[in-house]
């Protein structure tokens, strides 16, 4: 009796097979984490949390007692165990296995070893560029919890750990599922694709730094009234001097964000993209194993 190995079901030794993989089936099995059900309503409540955490105090009274210092706690509470839920539910969904979760821990372990480089340096941050081809390559569930992994991890690299920190890791993840919900991610490919993410790159680092400010532009004082808060106010009013804050304050730094996200992915996208590529097709993510005599 011959002895029994293993295969996969979509091996084929002839290219011109009828059951040999296409380059759409190679590009799905290239994705990490696959947005099933139960994933797609952790990311839903986190998501929600996430906008009622920043955006409670503009629709609060003047007599609240404003400080996202004191819900911050909070917010990071709540975050934690929907970001072990979002894992949980994928693995559930046959979305991820241990080779997803190594690479999570890599990918997030390089980011956080790139912010540093950049920090505090006209807001240039070369890891948005990372977090923007992994979330193409790897999808939007695995996009959120890198995003929101990888910044954690770089707070306690850096010593960055503050009342801001689950604000930020919300920021980010949601700043890497988006490159993930981008369209075309099995046809666009080339000097196509590359404009596609540095757009988004760009555009999505002046949200992440326009959500950001939302988060402390309420309870700073001391500032001129055509830009400080106003506790109470309509809320056309507030978001009127709220812009004119991002615009005072922090334009320069998303500018320069913005600007190394799209120099950095016009450059080393494409090696990046094909370094991703490849290590997901050879983890062969998902694969169905079955054995024949």
């Amino acid at each position: 009796m011959s002895p029994i190995r293993p295969t996969t079901s979509t091996t084929s030794t002839s290219p011109t097979s009828p059951t040999s993989p296409t380059s759409q089936d190679v590009t799905k099995a290239a994705r990490a984490i696959r947005l099933g059900p139960r994933a797609v309503v952790a990311l839903s409540l986190i998501t929600l949390i996430g906008i009622a955490a920043f955006g409670w105090p503009l629709l609060a009274d003047a007599d609240s007692g404003l400080a996202h210092a004191r819900d911050a706690p909070w917010l990071f509470a709540s975050l934690l165990p929907l970001l072990v839920g979002v894992v949980v539910a994928t693995i559930a969904d046959d979305g991820m296995d241990a080779k997803a979760v190594a690479m999570l821990g890599v990918l997030a372990a390089v980011g956080a070893a790139l912010r540093p480089l950049g920090a505090g340096t006209a807001g240039l941050e070369p890891m948005f560029f990372l977090m923007v081809l992994s979330g193409r390559v790897l999808g939007p569930g695995f996009g959120f919890v890198l995003g929101s992994v990888t910044m954690f991890a770089s707070a306690l690299l850096t010593g960055g750990v503050g009342p801001w920190m689950p604000f930020q890791m919300l920021a980010m993840g949601w700043f890497t599922m988006g490159a993930g919900l981008l369209p075309g991610p099995h046809r666009l490919r080339g000097r196509a694709e590359l404009v596609l993410l540095a757009l988004y790159g760009a555009l999505a680092s002046f949200a992440y730094g326009t959500v950001m400010n939302l988060q402390g532009w309420t309870f700073i004082g001391g500032m001129s009234s055509g830009v400080s808060f106003q506790p109470g106010a309509p809320l056309s009013d507030n978001l009127v001097r709220f812009f004119a804050y991002c615009a005072a304050t922090s334009l320069g730094w998303d500018l320069g964000r913005a600007a190394l996200t799209v120099v950095l992915t016009l450059t080393l996208g494409a090696t990046v993209l094909k370094a991703l590529r490849r290590a997901t097709r050879r983890a062969a993510f998902e694969a169905q194993v079955t054995f024949e005599a």
